[in-house]
């Protein structure tokens, strides 16, 4: 009997050493709601992604490029989220072009059958649902489905082009929601379950043969949120 104790003591040690250190995915296995701020408005700390093109001024997450780029690339968490409600402020300051969160999906690093993506620069592309803002505000399923039915016409009413929109994101269960300055804008239910995994927040920078300059400030995200959109008026 001592012997089988001892075994078990044995196997329960080695368990313990063999998780030790093992990160986990935010949010999967504890159901308890947690608050976390993704940006500590000082430096890219818990974010991976190309340093010349992503940087912190004034308290603020800047993604910038003066040299075109060829593929869309993201400034990625480095932590998993799923079930989540994300609270950020975003601006676009140059272009056009349209920026977005990017959720639920993984890094992508061989869009187009890319062999090489360090010298392509696609290191940090991503697959997975895209909520856009604020040219052609929508969402997209990145190297996937392509546009999503999500009618962008409520958002552009509220929305502003080239100032700071404030943005909740609220993902759960199968459906994305949004929010633009305190009006719900779009509620999506994602019909395809095997689109819906843990994955890394992305803040992107779109593809452009122009300069661009997109700011994010705020980034406070919640697990396992309550079905609730807390920043509609």
């Amino acid at each position: 009997m001592r012997r089988l104790f001892a075994s078990f003591a044995i196997l329960g040690a080695l368990l313990a050493m063999a998780t030790a250190g093992r990160p986990a995915t935010a949010g999967k296995d504890d159901k308890k709601s947690h608050t976390i701020k993704l940006f500590n408005g000082k430096d890219l700390t818990g974010w991976e992604g190309y340093h010349d093109l992503w940087s912190v001024e004034d308290g603020e997450i800047v993604g910038k490029n003066d040299k075109p780029i060829k593929y869309s690339t993201y400034l990625l968490t480095k932590h998993k989220f799923r079930d989540f409600r994300l609270v950020l402020s975003a601006k676009l300051v140059k272009s056009e072009m349209h920026s977005g969160v990017a959720l639920w999906g993984k890094v992508f690093t061989a869009p187009d059958k890319v062999t090489d993506a360090k010298s392509a620069r696609s290191e940090y592309t991503y697959q997975g649902h895209l909520v856009m803002f604020p040219s052609g505000y929508g969402m997209y399923d990145l190297y996937r489905r392509n546009g999503l039915p999500v009618d962008g016409a409520p958002a552009k009413k509220v929305g502003k082009q080239h100032d700071w929109n404030d943005i909740e994101i609220l993902a759960l269960g199968n459906r994305i929601k949004v929010a633009i300055n305190g009006t719900a804008v779009v509620d999506y239910t994602e019909k395809m379950p095997d689109t819906i995994m843990d994955g890394p927040i992305g803040l992107q920078l779109h593809s452009n043969n122009v300069p661009q300059e997109v700011r994010f400030k705020g980034l406070v995200l919640t697990t396992n949120p309550e079905d609730k959109l807390i920043t509609v008026k």
